[in-house]
């Protein structure tokens, strides 16, 4: 898995070879860092290291703390999956992750109305997560680039805009299903939960995106 890059806006931001994945919640040491791995181990473990290669997933919050660790209890969730939590550090959430940012996926509405408000043409390209996930289940993996012949990135380049295109069309059952609730404080079982919950929310993604299910 690619790690990301610096502080340095990408000057080929959605072209090239590289796909980003930004994962956005509120303070980044508890949710959307469990996303980031989470999502990160998933793909490497359908693709391995070498073919996911053009795929950077990362993460910040909208009131980021710059520079922390993770919360001791993500740490454990990530563990529970297998999933590496060493070397991370919180970041605030900065225009430029936005710009260079191919799919954007928050914890929550408001967190995804925070990005939209930034710009940067956000708005076809930042989803909450179950409402990603949601949009991916209906899309037909047969219309998507074949990642073998042309490449994830291509792949995840049109399963974004599928997913665009299916928005307005594919309405969350309650305003509450779109949500990830934020575990910060609490104890180690409500964090289990929403590991669990981000979990199955990134599995039919990382399907999409990769071609493989999560049973080979």
């Amino acid at each position: 898995m690619t790690a990301p890059e610096g502080r340095g806006i990408a000057e080929t931001a959605h072209t090239g070879n590289t796909f980003r994945i930004l994962h956005v919640s509120t303070g980044n040491v508890c949710r959307s860092p469990i996303t980031e791995r989470l999502n990160r181990h998933a793909l490497t473990v359908r693709l391995g290291e070498r073919l996911t290669g053009g795929l950077i997933v990362e993460s910040a919050g909208t009131w980021g703390h710059e520079g922390a660790p993770m919360e001791a209890n993500a740490e454990a969730v990530l563990a529970d999956f297998g999933a590496d939590a060493s070397g991370f550090v919180g970041r605030e959430l900065l225009d430029e992750h936005v710009i260079r940012a191919d799919l954007v996926l928050t914890a929550t509405r408001d967190h995804r109305a925070q990005v939209i408000s930034m710009g940067h043409s956000a708005g076809l390209r930042t989803f909450t997560l179950k409402e990603f996930t949601r949009l991916v289940r209906a899309i037909d993996p047969a219309t998507l680039p074949d990642p073998v012949d042309e490449g994830v990135v291509e792949r995840a380049r049109a399963l974004v805009r599928a997913a665009a295109a299916l928005r307005g069309w594919l309405l969350a059952p309650t305003a509450e299903a779109d949500e990830v609730y934020d575990p910060y404080g609490a104890p180690i079982t409500f964090f289990r939960s929403i590991g669990e919950e981000i979990h199955q929310a990134l599995d039919p993604v990382v399907t999409a995106l990769t071609g493989v299910p999560s049973d080979v």
